[in-house]
């Protein structure tokens, strides 16, 4: 049985990874950043297959805690980077976890004979800092794929700016290095939503949800979505990890990043859609899916369709 790494896998997007990487008879190695805490990671133990399922402690700043966790893999996947919009110190929380946790991987990895392939979950940031905001002299219905110019901004949310820096440190070692013995794919989510798997109550992805759901603005970014009516991408929580399960298992990717993303709405109608309710305008598509269709086969699930399965859950 091939075995595959997950750093990040018991969180919102990595447990679907970690359930379609069981599902398809893989070992699955997942990393906890503290093992004691097992209601992190406990929703885990209840899937299928779960028996082919190893927790790891894993610090990513922690060089020799990294090597003894790709050792023995042929699949790496690396969502292990912190999302979170409500930060004391950029630095400590945002900066240093996510590019110098990069650069330690990456360095980690070369050093490692066995891998056939990494898969990075980067984030719509790494396209666009500004993201729900368009890309720099871009409108809010000018198109946006993966032959655009990436776009970032010293004035963007600082988990946006460290997802781009660490993307470009993606970018620097593959193009530094002709001639891995391993794959390096992409995937870039715009604002991931749905279910989450977990009874976890520090989930951003779901935080957001709710929050919108209930219209309640705890910051001053929230209450900006809400003033201004932003208009967001969605992508299904399981269609990433479908699409990452994908990347992870097809060959010939190498250097390519995906935006996996479905339809537009504006906040109000997405607050709608998740109490149910019908949305004033039509979905737009602003953010593109036509290569991650053509390349992975995936068929992106519509916006009303995610938010429903999230508003079930919650109810």
């Amino acid at each position: 049985m091939k075995k595959v790494g997950i750093i990040g896998g018991s969180g919102f997007i990595g447990s679907y990874i970690t359930k379609a990487f069981l599902n398809n008879g893989f070992l699955v190695k997942v990393s906890a950043t503290d093992i004691k805490r097992e209601e992190k990671y406990k929703h885990l133990m209840t899937l299928d297959n779960a028996n082919n399922l190893h927790i790891s402690e894993l610090d990513v700043l922690n060089k020799t805690a990294l090597q003894d966790f790709v050792f023995d893999c042929d699949i790496i996947i690396h969502g292990g980077t912190p999302f979170i919009l409500d930060f004391q110190d950029a630095k400590k929380q945002l900066f240093d976890p996510t590019i110098k946790g990069t650069e330690n991987f990456l360095e980690v990895i070369s050093q490692t004979p066995g891998i056939e392939k990494v898969v990075f979950i980067a984030s719509v940031a790494a396209w666009n800092t500004n993201f729900p905001l368009p890309a720099g002299t871009k409108t809010f219905s000018d198109t946006f794929d993966e032959n655009d110019t990436r776009f970032t901004s010293s004035e963007s949310h600082p988990y946006a700016q460290a997802k781009f820096m660490a993307n470009q440190v993606v970018e620097k070692f593959i193009k530094d290095n002709p001639n891995l013995p391993f794959e390096i794919s992409t995937v870039s989510p715009v604002a991931v939503m749905g279910p989450s798997m977990s009874s976890r109550e520090d989930s951003t992805s779901s935080g957001l949800q709710f929050l919108i759901k209930n219209k309640i603005a705890p910051d001053d970014f929230i209450k900006a979505l809400y003033d201004n009516d932003v208009p967001f991408a969605i992508v299904d929580v399981e269609d990433v990890a479908n699409a990452i399960f994908k990347v992870a298992t097809t060959n010939g990717l190498h250097g390519k990043d995906y935006l996996l993303t479905s339809e537009t709405y504006k906040v109000s109608d997405i607050s709608a859609m998740l109490n149910h309710q019908e949305t004033r305008e039509k979905a737009s598509i602003v953010y593109k899916n036509d290569l991650a269709k053509k390349d992975l086969g995936i068929q992106f699930r519509p916006a009303k369709e995610t938010l429903n399965n999230y508003s079930n859950l919650d109810q």
